[in-house]
């Protein structure tokens, strides 16, 4: 199947039918466009999302399966819970978005690159700017050490990276995230792709069409007015 090629100069131009992308590999559906506000926020409502490398044209991704947390099936393991009982992290959100981006996009062990280029970078600050990509962050003595940033549309909060450099730090602020969201009627989680770490917190795989069907669902019911307030 050939890949449409989007038009960097028409933002609004439709994307392809999920069902168009390919199964190797999986989801790729289209090459290129741009990331302006207008573009993202289209392809989040279509269960699209950008993921490349630095030395690539921006690729588009719809994969089948798709990871998903439902909020109320948080799983929090015996000694996740015993480390929120004990306070140790100080968990804020979106008051250090920049700096979440920026440790995420630093090479994890056995890499040498990272998919959040400065381009990345710069396009999901404009969704922030706009009060639509959000971050929640997990402070140890004054000193950020875990975090994690997305975007949130509706009912839908699409995950899209975490980092941690302490113990836990990641799955703490996601947990206590995910408590906050459930708290503000949000349904569902984006995850994006398997990964065990995910799988072990509740995370569990549906198939694309269903996907699409509660993104669509959930992504336009109003957001509650106390969400992302309490910072």
């Amino acid at each position: 199947m050939r890949l449409i090629l989007l038009d960097p100069d028409q933002p609004d131009q439709a994307f392809p039918p999920t069902q168009k992308a390919l199964k190797d590999p999986n989801g790729l559906l289209a090459v290129g466009g741009c990331l302006s506000t207008t573009r993202l926020l289209n392809a989040y409502r279509h269960g699209i999302f950008p993921w490349y490398s630095d030395d690539e044209p921006i690729l588009w991704w719809s994969p089948d399966p798709r990871l998903v947390l439902f909020p109320e099936q948080l799983n929090v393991s015996q000694s996740l819970r015993k480390t929120l009982k004990k306070q140790k992290y100080t968990v804020t959100i979106d008051q250090a978005f920049t700096q979440v981006i920026r440790a995420c996009a630093q090479p994890r062990q056995a890499e040498s690159g990272t998919w959040i280029t400065d381009d990345i970078e710069n396009a999901y600050s404009d969704l922030h700017e706009l009060g639509v990509a959000h971050s929640a962050e997990a402070w140890l003595d004054g000193v950020l050490v875990g975090g994690l940033y997305g975007v949130a549309i509706g009912q839908v909060f699409f995950g899209e990276s975490m980092f941690h450099t302490a113990t836990d730090a990641s799955k703490v602020a996601f947990a206590t995230l995910v408590a906050k969201l459930k708290s503000w009627d949000y349904k569902l989680i984006d995850c994006q792709v398997h990964s065990a770490h995910l799988a072990s917190l509740g995370a569990v795989e549906i198939d694309r069409t269903e996907f699409n069907h509660l993104i669509k669902q959930y992504g336009e019911q109003p957001v509650n007015p106390l969400a992302w307030q309490n910072k």
